[in-house]
Parts: C-alpha cells; structure tokens; sequence
C-alpha cells in the first residue's frame, strides 16, 4: 500500500518576520506549529499535478519575477468559528499574478484563492471566543515580503518538508 503523498506550492513566512504568528500557532494550534511553519499557500495540489510543466514555469518566474508584498487585515475566524487565519487585504494582484504565471500553459483561468496565514486549523484545534479575543489584540505585521517560492511535499499526514526552493529576483 502507497502512502499518501500532497504536494503544493507555498510563501513561507521570514523567520523574522513571523515571531507574532508562530507564538500564536505554537500555542493554540501545536500539532500545525510542528507540521508546517508560518506560510500563505501559493498553488494546491489540485492545480500542480502537471509537475514538470509547473516547475519549467518556476524556473522562468525565479528569473523575471520580483518577490511580492502581501498586505494582511485583521484576524478573522473559519470554518463555523473553529479555525482562526490572517487573512490578506483586498488588493491580491501580485498574489493571483504570481499564481497564474506558475499556472501558465496548465490552468487557463485559475480559481480565486484568497491569500491568508492559518493560526488556528480546525483539523486539529478549537478557536474559542476568548482565544480569539487575545489573539484579536495581538500586533501581527501588517504587511509581509515574500521572496521564494517553496515545493513542498507532505506523505501519510505527517510534516511537510521542502523539495525545493525558487528564489524570486531582487527588486
């Protein structure tokens, strides 16, 4: 019997930059904290099945393609209240551009995924309304940098680990 193998594309967070978000995640969400680090998810599974084509797309983005800038608004809860995420601003041009150049050639018109950083997934942890209260007072950046696109892999539901790293060009 195989396992189960996920594989997506994923915006870490800089270490630095994500202090805030993973005392956060470690405390309230610790089984998430130890699976994967702070990230915005950049492309599913679902839509990079056609790996080569996906990865022969990167390696012409990592060339002409600047990092992006993700503005986040206030922490806002999901999923009947039970999952609590960062979710990005209105303005997501950089983000749904990014997306559809990596999704070139594969995905004509790719779905509207809307950026954001999960706290809390509810999978595996409970927001309460008085987590989300302190949480809700917290000083999360209000804007974030994201300067490399990571393939990451994830087999049996264990922690997802890097397969490989884009850099994307120096503004």
């Amino acid at each position: 019997m195989t396992s189960p193998i996920r594989r997506q594309l994923t915006l870490f967070v800089q270490p630095d930059d994500a202090t805030v978000i993973e005392q956060i995640r470690q405390t309230y969400n610790p089984l998430q904290y130890e699976i994967i680090k702070a990230h915005v998810t950049l492309c599913r599974e679902d839509e990079i099945e056609n790996l080569d084509h996906v990865l022969s797309n990167l390696h012409v983005i990592k060339k002409t393609q600047p990092g992006i800038s993700i503005e986040f608004g206030k922490v806002s809860r999901f999923d009947n209240g039970k999952g609590l995420f960062l979710p990005a601003g209105n303005d997501s041009y950089d983000f749904d551009n990014l997306r559809r150049q990596v999704l070139s050639g594969i995905i004509q018109h790719p779905r509207k995924q809307a950026a954001h950083i999960t706290l809390m997934h509810p999978r595996n942890s409970t927001c309460t309304d008085s987590i989300f209260e302190l949480v809700s007072q917290c000083d999360f950046p209000a804007k974030l940098q994201f300067r490399q696109i990571s393939l990451i892999e994830q087999e049996n539901g264990g922690s997802w680990k890097t397969l490989m790293n884009f850099e994307l060009k120096i503004n």
